[in-house]
């Protein structure tokens, strides 16, 4: 297991730059090898290919990515409150396995919450192509940095000890959580740049500078959060984002620190779509992310700040 470095004033030592799996900008939707007969007999087609191995499921659109369910149906697994490094909890994934693996996300919950407060995140994320594993923490208190270091546990644990480990791809990994559990997907992926999304939502962390973060983050804030005031907390993280990061910051028009507990179809959208485009390299997703939303009166966002275009 992994140990996340506490915050300190001093700059972080340079990482290597984080390694893609699959270069996205390459013929993303070529489709057909084309050979041709010397002898008149007509030219000979090979089956229809995607360029990207990792797109699941047919080309998205918005019905699709704001919809209840995916296309997969979708089952869970307990995991046990005696596990090492974590406090147990519920992995969602897909029943079929005939489009091969998939990538995995961990999702902590906040401050005194169990892993109930993220439980509408199971299905809805993996009947679109991921395994899910939303987890309890060792207790209700544990601190960000605490949250983030079973974020890394439970990580591990998907991949090398779990009954679904088969049908995930060690290689494609991503964290999300609410409040500490924000900041603590935010020291994970500080700690382990291999990761392939990050996901803070309505993030809470006494550190508020993560410049040296290289996970492609999608902070969420809530407008009238009063607990993780987006002022003290979400805008600052996202601005100290280093500005070649693949990033972005979606700021819930009106909503409290605990929208993202209740179903939220702003929040699967682009939690999805963030998913999507960088764990499984899907450029069909950048619809949905670039150009930004507009914002303001009548638009679900009070603030959308972006790194578009995105990939590369």
């Amino acid at each position: 297991m992994r140990t996340l470095n506490p915050p300190s004033p001093s700059p972080a030592p340079a990482k290597a730059p984080r390694k893609r799996s699959w270069l996205t900008a390459i013929a993303a939707k070529s489709a057909l090898v084309v050979g041709l007969s010397l002898f008149g007999a007509g030219a000979v087609v090979a089956p229809a290919q995607a360029a990207n191995p990792y797109e699941r499921g047919p080309d998205p659109t918005e019905r699709s990515v704001t919809a209840l369910r995916g296309h997969l149906d979708t089952d869970t697994t307990r995991v046990s409150s005696l596990v090492s490094g974590f406090g147990g909890g519920t992995i969602y994934h897909p029943t079929d396995t005939s489009e091969g693996t998939y990538g995995g996300v961990v999702i902590a919950p906040g401050y005194t919450a169990s892993s109930s407060s993220m439980s509408w995140y199971g299905h809805r994320i993996a009947s679109q192509g991921f395994v899910v594993f939303t987890i309890d923490t060792i207790t209700r208190y544990d601190q960000p940095n605490s949250r983030g270091r079973q974020l890394d546990s439970a990580l591990d644990y998907l991949v090398d000890r779990s009954d679904v480990r088969d049908m995930v791809d060690g290689d494609r990994l991503a964290v999300m959580g609410h409040s500490m559990g924000g900041g603590g997907t935010l020291a994970v992926a500080d700690d382990r740049p291999e990761l392939r999304a990050a996901i803070p939502l309505t993030p809470w962390h006494t550190q508020k500078r993560w410049g040296s973060v290289q996970t492609p983050t999608l902070i969420i804030g809530a407008e009238n959060d009063l607990t993780a005031s987006v002022r003290s907390h979400a805008i600052p993280m996202y601005e100290s984002l280093d500005g070649s990061l693949d990033a972005a910051y979606l700021e819930l028009r009106g909503a409290s620190h605990f929208a993202p507990n209740v179903s939220n179809t702003t929040i699967a959208k682009y939690s999805i779509s963030w998913l999507k485009r960088f764990v499984d390299d899907d450029v069909r997703y950048d619809q949905f992310l670039c150009p930004p939303p507009r914002t303001g009166f009548g638009t679900d966002f009070s603030d959308y700040r972006d790194t578009c275009p995105h990939g590369g």
